[in-house]
């Protein structure tokens, strides 16, 4: 099979001018590029949370490198909560499991040259009591977002992820109203706290959430298996542009959970980074996830905006050809096979390019390739 599409320089620059969204960004000085890190919910869920996890998780990103790479934020997910609220109402944590609090865990964090983030719904009740049988009550932040947000910025918190958890259904709340109260308590914290909400994209948010939050989600839960990384990606071909300070999240990276292979971890991988999505891992990496998760070449391309994030530039049955300008003139491209056979696919390229395969790490003769099963190459076209 074979995958084509012209890419002159002119004719690219036009086909990757999308509209942003409506509305002012947010403009809390968070996020210029994508935020990276880590959270618990992947690697350990509900059960397995408590604060050794998040030191060690600390520590791995120091040990290994990543924090180095840009893996900068530690976001400790659902179930860090006790099972109620203090007598005047405040957040505390599970005392067994976060026996000295969220405050010096955020500390330890800050020690190791990490930023630090938490977990917290606008309705009554939390994802994990709603879907795992989390034992807990009135532990959401419903009529307690003001105290909520002066907790987390008492407690040294960077990153706030805001969890839907169907708000709309047991607490009958709007999604654009509760999602930009907790923004507008955050604010009068004066802490900066980056601000991530999750509503699964259901209500659209990349059409609203530039002024109310630094990302979004745009999808429902992302899984670690070959089927979700592709339909996740289809559905990213018809989501609008993010920009400085405002990103669509089309969920945590899989890279190192169930079933997916290097190759497919590769493909993933590539594309998250072709459409500047946020990279939140969630896993104990392996020399092998490491070897993916820390690829500078294409780390660069996920922090690189230069007007639009990837976009799908031509699709044939199971071969997509996505790509995104890049700073000083180039283009990244992304030869994506989603089928169960290898295929040749190449780029066509007016001009005079050099053309660099950013997972072989060499400069290659042109932009045509043969692209493995469930995988990707991913190239950097540069003015020669």
């Amino acid at each position: 099979m074979l995958g084509r599409i012209v890419l002159a320089a002119v004719t690219l620059a036009a086909s990757l001018i999308w509209p942003s969204g409506p509305g002012d960004d947010l403009h809390n000085g968070l996020a210029a590029t994508p935020p990276m890190g880590w959270n618990s919910w992947n690697q350990v869920g509900c059960d397995g949370l408590n604060e050794q996890v998040v030191r060690d998780a600390a520590d791995t990103l120091v040990r290994t490198g990543m924090r180095d790479a840009g893996y900068r934020y530690v976001v400790v997910d659902d179930c860090w909560q006790d099972l109620t609220r203090a007598a005047d109402g405040s957040l505390r944590p599970d005392p067994e499991r976060f026996p000295h609090g969220i405050a010096a865990l955020a500390d330890y964090v800050h020690s190791r040259g990490l930023l630090f983030g938490i977990y917290a719904v606008p309705g009554s009740g939390t994802c994990a009591m709603y879907n795992s049988g989390y034992p807990a009550t009135g532990i959401g932040s419903l009529g307690h977002e003001g105290q909520d947000a002066r907790t987390f910025a008492a407690w040294g918190v960077d990153f706030l992820k805001y969890d839907w958890c169907y708000a709309d259904t047991h607490d009958g709340l709007d999604e654009r109203t509760a999602f930009a109260k907790m923004r507008d308590e955050l604010q009068r914290t004066g802490r900066p706290i980056l601000y991530s909400i999750s509503e699964y994209g259901v209500q659209q948010p990349w059409n609203w959430g530039r002024g109310v939050a630094n990302m979004w989600r745009t999808t429902y839960d992302l899984t670690p298996d070959w089927n979700s990384v592709t339909a996740t990606i289809e559905q990213q071909a018809e989501v609008a542009t993010g920009s400085p300070g405002a990103w669509n999240d089309p969920d945590m990276l899989q890279i190192g959970n169930g079933t997916l292979t290097p190759e497919e971890d590769r493909a993933h991988f590539s594309m998250w980074a072709v459409l500047n999505a946020p990279l939140f891992v969630g896993t104990a990496p392996s020399a092998d996830d490491l070897a993916t998760l820390e690829n500078p070449e294409v780390i660069a391309v996920d922090q690189d905006f230069a007007g639009t994030q990837g976009r799908r530039l031509s699709t044939n049955g199971a071969l997509d050809v996505w790509g995104k300008p890049l700073s000083g003139g180039g283009y990244a491209v992304v030869l994506l096979n989603r089928g169960d056979t290898p295929a040749t696919m190449s780029a066509d390229i007016a001009g005079r390019w050099r053309v660099r395969d950013l997972w072989l790490h060499k400069d290659v003769p042109s932009a045509r390739a043969t692209v493995p099963a469930h995988g990707a190459v991913m190239l950097r076209l540069t003015p020669a």
